[in-house]
């Protein structure tokens, strides 16, 4: 598109939005940011882009040409009211860079696992391509507008999508659906739509879910073709397979890799994997490429990440489970193991009978931490879990697993970290750190 002297507004200081800016502003637009907390020290500079602070004026509005927003804005806002009254379009910044380029995207949706999928499927397409990640993990996409790439791999979160009404990847990924941001999107349904929009739009490559009877619903609702993953389901799917993953494309079986290969356990990885399997059979990419690519994936930071070993003991680093239902799909990767899982911190107060049955078939030692261990403890013990142990620091929690020799330290600590980390990735950070010390030790 020809921006040159258009008015372009864009919604929100935001990493995204700020990526959208500087792109319009290189396209000639005459770009306006509006913000509507108050400004802060840390807030960079950006020359020749008008940015207000504090609230959203009608000279910052009128006459705007679009509004790229940033994530996060619900459409039931006052600004989406009163843009939809001067009938100024929004779009995300997502659909902008689609917009601005002929290069396909991959596109990553779903509640659970989008960014190991979007790391993974990235990884393994760079063996043949030019690939990067982008969208809700990695960069904006528009930073990337200006590079040579191939692919763009985008995690792309309900919010963003939510104002992505022309946006129409090659591939499209949904993982899976569990009730998520339900205030925002105002019902779950049009959380769901949000997310099922590009599916049903024409999306030539849809892969979904064979496990998540919503995805096998939405299917049938496809124009293009349809892959399943975690599941040997019609002509076009990814499954496992006698200790294997396999890939079929119109009927034709091939092997890939071994589960033993993988560096990922679990089966809502081996999902991850599947997905990234599919979109690398699609673009091309050989067996071989595919499986040393996925051989030699590094997982995500905080996410059931392997880091370190002293003596028999493997320690994972699961901080990212903010909530009870992320440290379920951690602790079910475990089966027939000695495992010591360190939980707590400030609780959420979700219910936690699932979370008590799963560490009863899984778990054989809790070290509890944080504010949330009386209510944790008490609901152990009330479903029959006694083998718990109180600690006052990580620090104290990382030692006493020590002293036990389990295989497995798993932290999952399935609550927030804010009663004693600025955030779930200073968390694990300190207890990487403090694990990674005693191997020195060792």
């Amino acid at each position: 598109m020809n921006w040159i002297d258009r008015k372009a507004l864009v919604l929100g200081f935001s990493k995204s939005g700020i990526s959208a800016a500087k792109y319009l502003k290189a396209k000639g637009a005459d770009v306006y940011i509006t913000e509507a907390r108050e400004k802060k020290d840390s807030d960079i500079e950006l020359e020749g882009i008008h940015v207000e602070f504090g609230g959203h004026s009608n000279e910052f509005i009128k006459d705007a040409y679009i509004a790229v927003t940033s994530p996060g804005i619900p459409p039931h806002s006052d600004i989406m009211s009163r843009l939809k009254d001067e009938n100024i379009k929004v779009i995300s910044e997502i659909e902008l860079a689609f917009m601005e380029t002929a290069k396909p995207f991959v596109a990553i949706t779903g509640t659970n696992g989008k960014t190991t999928t979007t790391a993974l499927t990235a990884h393994i397409l760079s063996s043949e391509y030019k690939a990067e990640p982008c969208g809700n993990y990695g960069v904006p996409p528009c930073d990337l507008l200006n590079n040579d790439i191939d692919y763009f791999v985008c995690e792309c979160s309900s919010f963003q999508l939510e104002y992505s009404s022309a946006f129409i990847p090659k591939i499209a990924m949904f993982t899976n659906l569990t009730p998520d941001h339900v205030d925002w999107h105002r019902g779950v349904e049009n959380y769901f739509n949000a997310k099922a929009k590009m599916f049903r739009d024409g999306v030539p490559y849809a892969v979904l879910n064979a496990k998540d009877e919503k995805l096998v619903q939405l299917a049938k609702e496809c124009e293009g073709t349809v892959f399943f993953f975690d599941g040997d389901i019609g002509e076009n799917c990814s499954y496992i397979k006698d200790g294997a993953i396999f890939f079929k494309s119109r009927g034709n079986e091939e092997k890939i890799i071994t589960l033993d290969d993988c560096p990922l356990i679990g089966n809502h990885n081996y999902q991850n994997v599947m997905c990234g399997v599919i979109a690398a059979k699609l673009a091309g990419i050989s067996n071989e490429n595919i499986r040393q690519s996925i051989m030699s994936f590094k997982v995500p930071e905080h996410r059931l990440e392997k880091f370190a070993q002293i003596g028999k003991t493997v320690f994972y680093n699961d901080s990212k489970a903010t909530n009870p239902e992320a440290s379920l799909v951690a602790i079910n990767s475990f089966n027939n193991t000695d495992v010591t899982l360190i939980a707590g911190g400030r609780d959420k107060n979700t219910d936690l009978k699932e979370f008590c049955d799963c560490v009863k078939e899984h778990i054989k030692t809790v070290i509890l931490i944080g504010e949330a261990a009386d209510r944790f403890e008490e609901n152990l013990k009330s479903d029959g879990f006694e083998n718990i142990i109180r600690e006052d620091t990580m620090q104290s929690a990382i030692d006493k697993s020590i002293e036990l020799n389990p295989d497995v330290v798993l932290l999952s600590p399935a609550c927030a970290s804010f009663d004693m980390f600025s955030g779930y990735e200073e968390r694990g950070k300190v207890f990487k750190e403090y694990v990674l010390s005693k191997t020195n030790e060792a």
